[in-house]
């Protein structure tokens, strides 16, 4: 690419992974383009932050960050140029203009792919603030180069951009447009990359993973593309988060359960049980059919890590309907779960239902589920005990009496608990044996049974 631009980039990226992979894509955008990455917002020309817009909580932390950055901004006499990109930016970009005038320029999720174009209209000393919110149809491949953490051994991989499920609670689709699925062909080249730089897990995820391939002319299974990409040269570990209930068939199951390099791992944001509030969230799947999938992949990897996410306080939750939720939380035994309080997202059909639940009822909920949970977290840790996992070390411990901490396979970053170690050595990127000798609500405690990995001065 013709070098066009100059001086420093920093990017802040706000919310989920795939708002990450879209950060790490512009990065490389600029920096091939001409510009050097930036380690703290005071040293560079141009900040981007990348937002996220999807539920209350998730909007303030983004306006606070960009109200932090304009803070900077005004401490260096306004030398950096401000921009906000994401989906704050797609969702409000045009009302927030005039409201935040400290930001020089807010784009939409559908601008990643021009994110080089932006910077250069702002480096040629346009004056005017632009807000370019256009339709949400970018979809990355695997010719679009990344900035990835200095070593990273592990790394997202979106299958698919955008959402066409139309839950009721949910302004995704509206954020980041309808469901679009990449070529398997294109995928499996991105991972072949991924490897070659020294990644040794690779995490498949979208909006909804299970529905990859309705939307291509020949339709391919997911069942296909983990197949296809677990048997990537040097790929040591593959996981996959964000299955619908809905969507999700045998075929995707028996080919985790068959698969060496698999983890037998499965994320599956059920949201509720009970079948009148699923139906009012457009869930388009039963309590019946969820608990079969359970039963249906236990039984297949009695091994299995199970994870879910509930939303609690949705309209119409009676006391009734949210102890059955709790009731098939302590029968379920999830071994990982997360609680969303309901958001009211303007422009949402949910919106507008009536037998709203007060904001401290649901926190209230929210806690009653978290506190059961760390019941079951807890003594599902402990049967842990004495078991052998195989661990990714991510770095060095901080955590004192541990030499060093990664993720045996049931273990995906950021949302679960960690393995802390307290013997051995190891390098970020290896894969050690270890034996669990302990446990605490969510994090794993252990020893490096075999050390035949590479060594790393401590």
């Amino acid at each position: 690419m013709k070098k066009l631009l100059a001086g420093k980039l920093h990017i802040i990226s706000l919310g989920c992974s795939k708002n990450l992979i879209d950060s790490e894509v512009m990065g490389a955008l600029a920096r091939d383009s001409g510009m050097t990455m930036a380690n703290r917002p005071q040293d560079a020309d141009v900040v981007l932050v990348n937002t996220c817009g999807f539920i209350g909580p998730a909007k303030e932390e983004s306006l606070e960050a960009i109200l932090a950055l304009a803070e900077i901004k005004k401490q260096r006499g306004g030398a950096i140029r401000l921009v906000v990109a994401g989906c704050l930016a797609q969702r409000y970009g045009r009302k927030l203009l005039s409201e935040i005038p400290e930001a020089d320029l807010w784009i939409g999720t559908g601008e990643v792919g021009r994110i080089a174009e932006h910077l250069q209209g702002l480096q040629a000393g346009g004056a005017k603030r632009k807000a370019i919110v256009s339709r949400p149809d970018f979809l990355m491949t695997a010719h679009h180069k990344r900035v990835l953490p200095s070593g990273a051994a592990t790394a997202y991989l979106k299958i698919s951009d955008g959402c066409s499920n139309r839950c009721t609670y949910c302004a995704i689709p509206s954020i980041r447009g309808r469901a679009r699925s990449r070529r398997p062909e294109d995928i499996v080249l991105e991972a072949e990359n991924l490897v070659a730089r020294g990644v040794r897990e690779i995490i498949l995820i979208g909006q909804d993973t299970t529905a990859y391939g309705k939307d291509l002319k020949n339709r391919p299974l997911l069942s296909g593309l983990l197949t296809d990409v677990s048997a990537v040269s040097g790929l040591r570990r593959l996981r996959l988060l964000y299955a619908h209930p809905a969507h999700v068939t045998t075929g995707v199951l028996e080919t985790m359960a068959s698969r060496e390099n698999i983890c037998r791992y499965l994320d599956l944001p059920i949201q509720h049980i009970d079948d009148a509030i699923l139906a009012a969230m457009n869930r388009r799947v039963s309590s019946k059919t969820i608990r079969e999938i359970i039963r249906q992949a236990r039984g297949m990897m009695p091994d299995l890590a199970l994870r879910t996410s509930l939303i609690v306080g949705f309209p119409r939750e009676t006391p009734k309907r949210f102890d059955r939720l709790m009731d098939f939380v302590r029968n379920m035994r999830f071994d990982h779960l997360g609680v969303f309080t309901y958001s009211r997202e303007e422009g949402t059909p949910a919106a507008d239902l009536p037998s709203r639940i007060s904001e401290k009822e649901k926190e209230r909920r929210r806690d009653a589920v978290m506190n059961e949970q760390a019941d079951i977290s807890l003594a599902v840790n402990q049967t842990l005990i004495g078991s052998i996992q195989e661990v990714l070390i991510e770095g060095k411990s901080e955590r004192r009496g541990f030499a060093l901490v990664g993720r045996c396979r049931r273990q995906a970053p950021d949302v679960d608990g960690v393995t802390y170690l307290k013997k051995g050595r190891a390098a970020a990127g290896d894969f050690v044996r270890c034996k669990i000798t302990g446990c605490d609500h969510y994090d794993l405690f252990g020893e490096i049974l075999f050390d035949n990995c590479r060594k790393m001065k401590l």
